[in-house]
Parts: C-alpha cells; structure tokens; sequence
C-alpha cells in the first residue's frame, strides 16, 4: 500500500487542511502497472481525533492489504461534521466539505471511482454520526455505511449539557434546529425510505459497555421499525481503541464481499 499526506487549501473552509490517503500498490517494477479506478471508503474520525487517528491506533493499512481499496481519512477538528452555525467565516464548513469538495478534490488527484457502488462511508463515535449523516442524506452516492459506536443522538442529547452546551449551539444553533432537520438521523432515515431510493448497506455496531450505546439501540429499533435491512452488531466493549480495531477490520471484510 502507498500511504499519502495530502495537505491543501479548502476552498469550503478557507483554510489550508490536511487528508491521509492509503492507495493499492498494484504492479511490480519495471513492468507497467495499469491505471485503474479504485473503489473508495471515506474514513472519518472522533470528537477528540484527527486525520492520523486510524493509522495510529488501528492496524486500518494492514487491513486493506492486498485489496483494491483507497481509504480517504479526512480532518474535521471538532466539527460534527457539520457547516457550524456560527463560526469563524466557512471555516466551519465541515458538512460541505466532506459530503461535496473533498470527493470532487480526492477524485481529481487519485485514480478513484465515482460510482456509488464504488464509495462507501464508515467512522467512528462522532465520525459513526457523521458516515450516517453523509450517506443517509446521499444514498445515491454511496454504496455502503459502516457507523462504530456512532454519536446517533449524541447532540440533541447534549444541547444542555453545562460542559457541551456552548459548543454545540455553536455548531447546531438550537436543540429545535436538530428535531426532524437534516442534521437528525431518525429523520433522515425516515426521509429515505419515503422516497424509494435505493439504500446503502448499513453496519451499525457498538458495545454494550459504551455510553452511547442506548443511543445506538434507539437508532437500530428505528431502522428496523422502517423496514431497513441493517447489519447490526454488538457485545462486550466499550468507547475505545481495542473494540474499533477489531470492528473496523471487519468492516473491510463486509464492505469487500468476505
């Protein structure tokens, strides 16, 4: 695999920022090695995180080894992945960031299929809301949706919360802003299942010991209350390292037919 630190300048954010990208080494020297276009999973990052993340605490490189997989893992800082409601100019546009330049960017400088069925989304706690969010609202852009512990409900939950309250009103605006908008993922799976589109696979995981798993367990009984097919996976963990490696490694697998 070839490992890239792409550094450039967001003209969504108006400021320089930063993507790891882990590309297919296909091909032995000298002989030509043929262009090809990748299938892609965008791998998006925690609250407290960054783009290096899944590098540095999973083994995500090893994992894809061998296959024909790009990952793209982006940085958001404490975003939500959200265009914020009040920030600094668009620096704060994280959501048109990553759900419209950075695939535009990525597709332009790498050899990357534009196909839904070649993209997929995955992440984990805030990045779990956020793959959600990306591939609910866009189900005609992605394939498959993978969400590790996701924060499904995290910020209506904390809009109130003395220790999260100005930060997340500063990206939400109001608590009403978040019922039924787009930024709520009840309300975004309810809205594609009205439309009869085609839906992305859906891995929805978390661990029994994880503070976010209620949340999880509301977001699953919704799904299944809509009649969408999902995998859902859980047991023994908590909100870390060790059970994220685990899980993303079978993502791999499940997204790649294993």
């Amino acid at each position: 695999m070839a490992l890239l630190a792409v550094n450039f300048f967001s003209h969504a954010l108006k400021i320089h920022t930063a993507v790891n990208v882990i590309l297919p080494q296909e091909g032995v020297w000298p002989a030509p090695v043929a262009r090809r276009l990748y299938p892609t999973l965008y791998l998006l990052h925690g609250l407290s995180d960054d783009h290096t993340i899944w590098q540095r605490r999973t083994a995500i490189e090893r994992y894809v080894e061998g296959m024909p997989l790009a990952v793209v893992m982006p940085a958001v800082n404490r975003s939500f992945y959200q265009d914020a409601a009040y920030g600094a100019g668009n620096s704060a546009a994280y959501w048109s960031f990553v759900s419209e330049e950075l695939p535009e960017r990525m597709r332009a400088w790498f050899p990357l299929d534009a196909s839904r069925e070649g993209n997929f989304v995955a992440g984990l706690s805030m990045g779990g809301y956020g793959a959600l969010r990306v591939g609910l609202t866009h189900p005609e852009r992605y394939a498959a949706i993978a969400s590790l512990s996701g924060a499904t409900n995290y910020a209506h939950r904390r809009m109130n919360d003395p220790l999260l309250r100005k930060e997340m009103r500063a990206i939400y605006g109001t608590a009403s802003g978040i019922k039924g908008g787009p930024t709520d993922l009840f309300a975004l799976a309810d809205r594609m299942v009205a439309a009869g589109v085609e839906r992305p696979r859906i891995y929805q995981a978390c661990g029994t010991e994880d503070f976010l798993y209620k949340d999880n367990i509301a977001f699953h009984t919704h799904l299944a209350r809509l009649g969408v097919e999902h995998a859902w996976v859980t047991g023994p963990g908590a909100h870390e390292w060790s059970y994220w490696d685990d899980q993303i490694e079978q993502v791999v697998v499940w997204l790649m037919g294993g």
